[in-house]
């Protein structure tokens, strides 16, 4: 029994939802039916049994005169009724004769004792009498010692609970069916959006996310209701996250092997060199050993050079994981004297490129680290030298303007073409593709800026036409952080 209960469970909870929901209305509707279908019967017999016995009532007022009259009841008033008349005497009681009575007379002359009994004028019972079938009774006192028992049968009533049941029956039957079909029909109209974003769903189990992260696939809108559409709108608003964090993903995994394979040609190049230098100084050491200390100092440059090469490379990594690992030391300090230790050491190191710093005179205090800081300004420095010819003026402005400090390295140089602009902050870019490393530098330059000026909270853009490209970087100030 009880694996027969587990398989029916198991094969109920296989059906679809909308055929479940038509089962669960079609038993709810059958208790319903069932219960107004009881309710409707009894009342119904109660009325036809209380009109049966306000016939037996006037029925016996005109007998008990005959009785009272002749000893007894000579007419009959109906097919199938019974009358007896009894002399009662303490418990028992004697039929009188002639009386229109059944074989079986147990029952009536029982229940004209329980009326002497109880001590009452009259009384109404249901009992079976043999032979017979089901009857009414009801006895009434007519008289000392006189009692009257009626009896008319059931057969009437019980024909038309039976028609009344049978009409039930059908009517339910007819309209449980038509509750189940049309309902299964409405159903399947209702669920048909909850479908449809199914097979949404399994579209985009099926989806190739190799090469696209995006998802060529939504719910589409339809008739199915508040709720349906609640459900639509957030299941559309799902796929739009997931959209968006899957073209994040993609575009980071994108970069990482744009990253892999630049970072790796960028090595590839001063390792080779280190190689090539080391062979030459073993070389000079064994044949030329005047030759010696050149490679070396070669020898020593590359290496040089592939140390600020992988330092830009940890200090980025070290950046992109900001929130495990914050790499700045805080302190205060003044934004105008960092530009102009900035601009004295590009003076140095430039002196072909005129340079001018303008400033307030008040000093610019925040909260920063002053290397990553003085870094970024070089690099934007060192970027304007780089890219623009010799005699190129170059100029850096220091101000304070809507809560933030700006800074602004300006050249007049040729200019950055507009296609580029966009992609001058990715990593080992560079504007120049044949200029060689030594002039154009690692491409790390920018991409090493824009991630410090982040660390500290603030933006790096650039806007360039022929004859004045600017670098703008800004920072809140201390006071409004």
């Amino acid at each position: 029994m009880t694996g027969r209960l587990g398989r029916l469970r198991d094969t109920y909870r296989r059906l679809r939802l909308g055929t479940r929901l038509a089962l669960g209305m079609g038993v709810l509707s059958l208790v319903v039916f069932a219960v107004v279908g009881t309710a409707l019967s009894t009342y119904m017999r109660d009325y036809l049994e209380r009109q049966l016995n306000d016939q037996m009532k006037l029925v016996q007022v005109t007998q008990s005169k005959d009785a009272q009259a002749h000893g007894t009841v000579e007419r009959r008033p109906y097919y199938g009724w019974y009358t007896a008349v009894y002399d009662v005497s303490g418990d028992s009681a004697v039929l009188r004769r002639p009386s229109d009575v059944p074989k079986d007379t147990v029952q009536l002359t029982a229940f004209a004792e329980s009326l002497a009994r109880a001590g009452s004028t009259e009384m109404s019972h249901t009992t079976r009498i043999e032979d017979e079938g089901a009857y009414r009774l009801r006895a009434c006192k007519i008289g000392p010692g006189v009692v009257l028992v009626t009896a008319a049968p059931l057969e009437d009533i019980e024909e038309t609970m039976d028609q009344l049941v049978t009409v039930q029956v059908f009517a339910f039957a007819l309209a449980l069916l038509g509750l189940v079909v049309f309902g299964r029909a409405v159903l399947r109209r209702g669920l048909k959006p909850l479908s449809d974003m199914a097979h949404t769903a399994r579209g985009i189990t099926s989806h190739d996310f190799t090469d696209s992260a995006r998802l060529p696939v939504r719910a589409d809108r339809g008739n199915g209701g508040p709720e349906v559409e609640e459900l639509r709108t957030a299941f559309n608003t799902m796929l739009e996250h997931i959209d968006d964090s899957l073209a994040v993903r993609t575009e980071a995994e994108q970069r990482l092997r744009r990253f892999v394979a630049d970072a790796s040609h960028e090595l590839r190049t001063p390792l080779m060199s280190v190689r090539g230098y080391a062979d030459l100084f073993q070389y000079a050491a064994a044949n030329e050993p005047e030759e010696r200390e050149k490679h070396l100092a070669r020898l020593r440059a590359e290496a040089a050079r592939m140390g600020v090469l992988l330092d830009d490379l940890l200090l980025l990594a070290r950046l992109d994981a900001a929130e495990v690992e914050v790499p700045l030391r805080l302190e205060d300090a003044d934004l105008v004297e960092l530009a102009r230790q900035a601009a004295d050491a590009f003076r140095a190191s430039h002196p072909d490129h005129p340079l001018s710093v303008t400033a307030g005179p008040d000093p610019v205090r925040l909260r920063l680290d002053v290397l990553r800081i003085r870094q970024v300004l070089d690099n934007l420095l060192t970027n304007a030298a780089v890219h623009t010819p010799a005699g190129t003026e170059v100029s850096v402005e220091v101000s304070v303007a809507a809560g933030q400090a700006v800074v602004r390295v300006t050249d007049s140089g040729p200019g950055v073409p507009a296609a580029d602009q966009e992609h001058v902050f990715d990593r080992f870019f560079r504007i120049d593709k044949a200029r060689s490393r030594d002039r154009g530098g690692s491409g790390l330059g920018l991409a090493v800026a824009r991630s410090l000026t982040r660390a500290h909270g603030g933006t790096i853009d650039l806007t360039s036409r022929p004859g004045a490209t600017t670098f703008t970087m800004r920072i809140r100030l201390a006071h409004d952080s």
